[in-house]
This record gives C-alpha cells, structure tokens and sequence, in this order.
C-alpha cells in the first residue's frame, strides 16, 4: 500500500471547506477504488487473480494501453500484497497470496516471434519486483501434477506470488471501505452520453469533475463505439482434497499460446472451492450457457486433460458455473481526460474516463485510480486534456 491511501475507515486527509467534490458513475472494482484513493486524498465523493498483462483472457493489441498497464498493475499488486499480508486485512477484503505458474507448449528460448514475446514478457515479470519469481522450465509441470504431454507436450514454464481475490467478498469490503470514509451512494441508471449532460450532473450533485468507471456501458456514455462484452464462465468444484489432490497454485496457459486458442485458468479461489477456465467470447451479450453448453463442457474437458485428478471433481452444489462479461475496448483500457468540447464550449471537459479493462480491472485498479486522480487534478487547474499517447 502506497503512502496516499489506507485500507482503513478513517481517512488520510480529512475533507475541508474547499475540498473537491467528485461525481463517480460506476461501482464496480474500478469505481470503487477510485472513491478509495479520492476520499483519502481529501476529496468528497457523491461505487481475481492479478496478471502482468497481457492478461491469459487474450493480448493487449494496443501498443499505448500495454505499456500504461504495465505500470497500473505493479501499482495494484503491492496495494493487494499490502492488504494480503495482513492477516486481519485479508480475511476481511478475501485476499491472499499463492503461487500462479504458467505453462508453455514450446521453450520460451526458441527463435520464432511467438516464442521472443513470450519471452519478453518473463523477463519484464522476472524484473518487475514481484515476488517468488522462478523459471522452472518443462519440470514444472511435473512439481504441479500437471500432464506433462498436455498438447503435445509442456515444455516451458515460471512461477511467480501474486494477489488471488475473493470478488463477492472483496466487492462488499470495498463498498463498506469507501462508505466508512464518507462517500454517498445513489442508484441511479444513466444512458446518455456524459458530455451533453456532464453541467446538469454538476449542478444536481455539486460535484466539480466526473469520472466515467462504467465497465461495460463505458463507451455509450463516451462516444466511443469500440467497445464491447467478452462473454466469460467458469466452473466451480469442489476442492477439499477429498475426490482429488488439493490444488494451492493457479496453473494458467493463455490462449496466445494454446494450439486451439483456448484458455486453460485454474485458480483456487477460496479454502475449498477451485475455479475452471476458461472461455473469452467475443460480442456475445447473453448469459444463457448452461452446463451442456459445447463450449462449456470442452472447457472442462480442457481441464481435466491438463491436470488429470479433476475428472473426479465435484461441482459446486450451490453454484456450479459463474458466468459474466467482461467490459472489452478494441484499444484496450482508456484512462484519459474527454477530449472532445460541448457545443463549442470554451472551456474543456471536467470528465475523466476509465473503462475498457476487459478481464483486467482487479489487476490494473489501483494503478489506474492513481492516474485518474492526477487527471482530475489537471482538469480542476484548467489545464487541455492530452490524449494517451501522448502521456506516456
């Protein structure tokens, strides 16, 4: 945790006359935390498994966002290490360490593009800071009960500790968190761009700046038409070490590097419950996958294939399949300042948008509630907003 924030109810710095008021639309992770670090900067505010990108759900193809995310994440993970490592802090939020390994059906040192990339990315990972770091190669698959003839064969592989979180817990432990330092919440369901009603919004909460941390309707309150849902489902059994071997790491090959472009994500989310993966499907906005649904029984046949004690786990009797969409943007995450001007107004834009994380927003939260505060903070000064790449 970072010397501007604290994971406890008393802020920071407390709130004065003059202390801004900002208007949040959205309450997911990325709302939240961004409250979190507001409140405790002194503002006033009117609501997984962390991955250096890209993430195992599918690449970052946009070069600008990669490289602001590279940053963002190493900002959460030592804000979700801090909080982990505290032992009532943890039990609170759901939030704990484990080891997440990453296998590979070639050796990351072989001469092909595919192979240089991956590579590149183990070495910035190994570089970063994070810890228990360590490149185990074609062994590792071994250590973690993993087939090693999975696809042909496992033939590379590294570890590292990272933040595994509790969503539904952390979810409520936020929400309470930024409650505790004051901020107000209002339900309220908004479908039209920001901008033609961004002084209507100012006026009615007394709010001096607008940050847009709308997840998946990120875009229709922007103008911007690049985004769309990336339909995902996980399994949930049973993992108690009664029906097969008690797994205590996540165990990941991203579909970058699978033969079939499918994702293998196992991740043991709490003391008995193990969480299989996955699927990333693209503009797909209905949740109506069942257990019989192809695709979600070759995920589970995927699984089993990869680390064979699962055939003989039990589904979760109370929620056997999770299903959502994550909020995806063909750019990627956007953490900027509204460029555009309404009706010819003289004076730039007081809202600031961040949206667009796809699967990412737990791993990229507090890295980029961090930038949105300095965006407000430039907003409020009256300075011109500044596109993305042109920040880096």
């Amino acid at each position: 945790m970072n010397e501007n924030i604290t994971p406890h109810p008393q802020r920071l710095v407390q709130q004065q006359a003059d202390s801004p008021h900002i208007l949040i639309v959205g309450a997911g992770v990325i709302g939240l935390v961004t409250a979190w670090a507001l409140l405790d900067k002194g503002s006033q505010i009117a609501g997984a498994l962390w991955e250096f990108p890209p993430a195992v759900c599918g690449s970052h193809v946009d070069a600008v966002s990669l490289e602001y995310s590279k940053h963002w994440c190493m900002t959460a993970y030592w804000a979700w290490k801090q909080i982990a490592d505290d032992a009532g802090l943890s039990r609170e939020a759901g939030v704990r360490m484990t080891q997440s390994n990453f296998f590979f059906p070639q050796r990351l040192s072989e001469d092909n593009t595919k192979c240089k990339k991956l590579l590149n990315k183990m070495t910035e990972i190994a570089g970063s800071g994070v810890e228990g770091f360590r490149h185990a190669g074609a062994k590792l698959a071994e250590e973690r009960g993993v087939n090693p003839k999975y696809e042909g064969g496992i033939m590379d592989g590294y570890e590292l500790s990272v933040p595994v979180i509790d969503t539904d817990q952390a979810m409520h432990w936020l929400t309470n968190l930024v409650l505790s330092k004051g901020a107000t919440m209002t339900t309220r369901t908004i479908d039209t761009d920001l901008l033609s009603i961004e002084q209507d919004l100012r006026n009615e909460f007394h709010a001096d700046a607008i940050v847009n941390a709308t997840g998946l309707h990120g875009g229709s309150l922007s103008g911007d038409d690049s985004c769309s849902p990336l339909r995902g489902a996980l399994l949930r059994v049973v993992n108690d070490g009664t029906t097969f071997p008690k797994v205590d790491a996540a165990l990941s090959i991203s579909a970058d590097v699978s033969a079939d472009n499918e994702i293998i994500f196992i991740v043991p989310r709490t003391d008995n419950i193990l969480l299989i993966g996955g699927i990333a499907q693209e503009n797909q906005w209905d949740l109506d996958l069942t257990l019989d649904t192809p695709v979600v029984q070759r995920m589970r046949q995927r699984a089993n294939e990869f680390l064979p004690g699962l055939k003989n786990a039990k589904l979760d009797p109370a929620y056997p399949l999770a299903q959502g969409l994550r909020p995806a943007r063909s750019k990627n995450v956007r953490v900027e300042r509204e460029l555009r001007r309404y009706e010819e107004s003289s004076e730039a834009s007081r809202i600031v948008h961040c949206y667009g994380h796809g699967g990412s927003g737990w791993s990229l939260s507090f890295g980029c509630a961090a930038d949105v505060i300095d965006l407000l903070d430039e907003a409020m000064q009256g300075k011109e907003p500044e596109a993305m790449n042109y920040r880096i």
